[in-house]
Parts: C-alpha cells; sequence; structure tokens
C-alpha cells in the first residue's frame, strides 16, 4: 500500500511539475534566458541535495521525527487531522523523556510537511530535499521572472543574481531547511502580487480580482510562509497589503503620496490593531521576547563567533536605540577576518560585496541615476528590508544563524541595490529580449 500510494503521488507530482517546466524553459528559450533557468534549477537541486546526503544535524532530527508522524498517519489515518492541527503533540525520547511541539511551532510545521513528504519519498532524505529544492526554485524563479516581465524599464539580470545565483541565497535556502520553504513561499507570493497589480499599465487601476483557485492558492502560500517564521512574514503581508493600498489610491493621489499612504496607513494600523487582536502583540511582550531570543542566543554562542548588545535593557527605549546598530550588523556582519573558518570567510567575502553595493547604490542615488522600479515596489521592499534587518540583527547575535536568517531577506535587498544605472551597466550580459508581454499581461505573462 505504501509504495502504490508513493507511486501514484510521484506520478502526480510529475504531471504537474513536467508541463511547468516545459512552460518554463519555452518562454525562456524565447527570450534568452534558457541558462539562466538550466544554471538556477541544476545549482539549488543539486546544492539541497549534496546537503543532506547523508541527513546530517536539524534535517537529521527533523526527519526522524517526521517519520514517527508518518507511521502514525499510516497506523491511524482517522486521526490525522487532529494529529496535524491539535494544539499540542508530544512524542517520547529513548531517555523516556517527552518532546513537546506546540502548533505554532515552525519547527512543527517543517516536519508536518516532511511527513506528508514521506507518503511520496517513503522517508527518503535525499528526496525529501529535492521536493524541497523544487519548491524553492519555483518561487525564487517565478519572482525573478515577474521582475524582468512586469519592470521592463529595470535591469533583467538582477531577479536572477538577486533570487538564483547569490551565493547565501542557494546555499541556505534549499534542502531540508525552514529557509526553502519561507523564501520559496514568500517570493512565489510576492510574484503573484507584483504580476496582479502591474499586469495591465502601470497608469490605471489593479486588474479585476482573478479567479478562487488563484485566490486559494495565494492565500495557501501566505499561510505557508507565515507558519515558517510569522516575524519576517508578518513584515512582507503587511508591506505587500501597502502596496496594493498604494497602487489603489493612485486613483486619487501622486504615486509617491500614494505610495508612502499606503504603507503608513497598513503598518500603523497593524501596530493598532495587533495589540487588540492578541497579547502576542503587545509592546511589552514584543519587548520580553527579544530580550529573552537575545539573551538565549548570546548564551548558545559562547565560544563561536558573535557579537553582543552589553547596554541592551528590556525597554522599548533600549530597543529602539539600538535598532540602526541591530539594521547594520545584520547586513555586515561576519567582517572579512573576524574568523578564519571557510563558512564565515566565505560570508565576510560576501557581506565585502554587500557593502560594496551599498555604496555603489548609494552613489547612483545621489547622482540620479537610481534606476526606473516603481517607487511604490521600490518604497514597500526597502521597508520590508529594514525591519527584517532589524529583527533579525537586534535578536540574533550568532553569526552563523545570522547568516542563515538573513538568507530570506536578502534576495529582496539585492533586487533593490541592482536597479541603479551603475549595476545594470554591469548586469547588461543578463540582459532578456524584452517580447511584447513586458507590462501589458500578453499571451505569455507569468503564471504567478
Amino acid at each position: 500500500m505504501n509504495i502504490a500510494l508513493a507511486l501514484l503521488l510521484n506520478a502526480a507530482l510529475l504531471a504537474v511539475l513536467l508541463p511547468w517546466l516545459r512552460q518554463q524553459w519555452q518562454w525562456a528559450a524565447a527570450v534568452g534566458w534558457r541558462w539562466v533557468f538550466a544554471a538556477g534549477i541544476v545549482v539549488r537541486v543539486a546544492v539541497g541535495v549534496g546537503r543532506n546526503v547523508p541527513l546530517k544535524l536539524d534535517a537529521q532530527f527533523m526527519s526522524g521525527v517526521s517519520n514517527i508522524v508518518t507511521a502514525r498517519l499510516w497506523a491511524a489515518p482517522g486521526s490525522a487531522w487532529q494529529l496535524l492541527t491539535q494544539s499540542v503533540t508530544t512524542f517520547p525520547t529513548p531517555s523516556d523523556g517527552l518532546i513537546v511541539y506546540q502548533n505554532s511551532s515552525n519547527t512543527w510545521t517543517l516536519i508536518k510537511l516532511l511527513a506528508l513528504l514521506n507518503l511520496a519519498s517513503l522517508g527518503t532524505g535525499w528526496l525529501n530535499a529535492l521536493y524541497l529544492s523544487l519548491f524553492a526554485f519555483a518561487g525564487c524563479w517565478m519572482l525573478a521572472r515577474v521582475l524582468a516581465v512586469r519592470f521592463p524599464g529595470t535591469p533583467a539580470g538582477a531577479g536572477a543574481v538577486a533570487l538564483l545565483f547569490w551565493p547565501a541565497v542557494w546555499f541556505w535556502s534549499t534542502g531540508i531547511s525552514k529557509e526553502a520553504v519561507l523564501l520559496g513561499s514568500g517570493a512565489w507570493l510576492t510574484a503573484r502580487v507584483l504580476s496582479w497589480l502591474y499586469a495591465e499599465d502601470p497608469a490605471l487601476a489593479p486588474p479585476a480580482a482573478r479567479g478562487i483557485g488563484w485566490w486559494s492558492a495565494t492565500v495557501a502560500l501566505a499561510g505557508l510562509h507565515v507558519a515558517m517564521r510569522y516575524f519576517f512574514a508578518l513584515p512582507l503581508l503587511a508591506t505587500l497589503a501597502g502596496l496594493v493600498l498604494g497602487r489603489g489610491l493612485e486613483r486619487w493621489l501622486p504615486r509617491r503620496w500614494a505610495a508612502a499612504l499606503g504603507l503608513v496607513l497598513v503598518l500603523g494600523g497593524g501596530a493598532w490593531l495587533g495589540p487588540e487582536l492578541s497579547v502576542a502583540f503587545r509592546l511589552n511582550k514584543f519587548v520580553n521576547q527579544v530580550i529573552r531570543v537575545y539573551s538565549a542566543d548570546v548564551v548558545q554562542s559562547t565560544g563561536r563567533p558573535h557579537f553582543e548588545y552589553p547596554n541592551l535593557r528590556p525597554t522599548a527605549g533600549s530597543i529602539a536605540a539600538h535598532a540602526p546598530q541591530a539594521v547594520a550588523n545584520a547586513l555586515t556582519q561576519p567582517w572579512l577576518g573576524q574568523s578564519n573558518q571557510p563558512l564565515y570567510m566565505a560570508a565576510g567575502l560576501e557581506n565585502l560585496a554587500l557593502l560594496l553595493l551599498l555604496a555603489v547604490a548609494g552613489w547612483a542615488l545621489v547622482r540620479g541615476r537610481g534606476g526606473h522600479m516603481p517607487f511604490t515596489v521600490v518604497l514597500a521592499l526597502s521597508v520590508f528590508c529594514l525591519l527584517l534587518a532589524f529583527l533579525i540583527g537586534i535578536t540574533t547575535p550568532n553569526l552563523g544563524s545570522l547568516q542563515r536568517y538573513r538568507s530570506a531577506m536578502l534576495p529582496f535587498l539585492l533586487v533593490l541595490l541592482l536597479q541603479n544605472d551603475y549595476a545594470a551597466a554591469t548586469l547588461r550580459f543578463l540582459q532578456i529580449r524584452r517580447s511584447p508581454e513586458s507590462g501589458t499581461g500578453g499571451s505569455h505573462s507569468p503564471n504567478a
């Protein structure tokens, strides 16, 4: 029975995947982007599978627990819904202890996802890594494609470099990892929103809502994104909502005013409404959570590369005062030479390149050559990146964890940094041929 179901599920997957791959390949061939598609998927899958053969550390642990969940599903299929949705789930350990998972735990979410994938993979770790790597690639590819199509005045290669070829992105956000699901869902969700908002002439109002299938898939992606790491997802959902509202306000206001007002209304409304809906969003709860996570990470980082905030106190004022330093740490640490371990040295070189891109982008803005991406999109992505850099930098002093966490934010930042005219000149070798679909929602528009 197990093997029959696995064959059926894999056949269904191939029935969906192969036509999608063929469609994307045909589009890539038509616009001269075949090597981008081929290299992007090969790198993502090869790294994702390679890092999980054999399974190690978190991937090994989560896969082991997922096998227990799958066994429970086979033993009592009728209790599947209760098992996957109950508020608290416990598992015995070899030492006669218990592992306890809250339903809101992102680790438990990934374990449940792996348990369902086990039905198709029969618990094979590298096959699960392949499934998740393909998902991460699909989300990143769709966003890179939408950016190239919907914004013809911007460098087409920006999205490809940021989402498919930047080292930290393809290294961390692939295989059996939360980052693979987090970035895949977040990038795909962003692609769908941008494709919807900019499917017609930017001077017109957003197009009518699509069918129930499109909205259901979009809501599912948003739900998955929130489940994987809600403090990443909420800033993205808020800025995307502000982007949608800003586009709507363009009917009555100049674009820049509309963009700013849309974000202010959504973020301000969320800050006011959140504490009314849940104690988890109250300021004192947020402050205490930040201090708790930061302090625990400092203790666990003893003897390993990390930074500290000696004057950080459990007050809103202290956290706000540390915000600039937190953003700087998230974007620049580790520094080159801070550690002689290979991963940290590679991260230092990458951060040096990131600082160079920041300097070039700043110079381009001063010279009035910042690029041609719509201001509404630039503002929304900038606010998202700043919020996320602050949250990562203030709660994650461990440099290894910092690099892994920020891999889900880096692509959005890089998309912004590669928009200016100087970056565009460097990226010219990646330019696709602009087809009639660009910005018009033509027959080849991406199925985001």
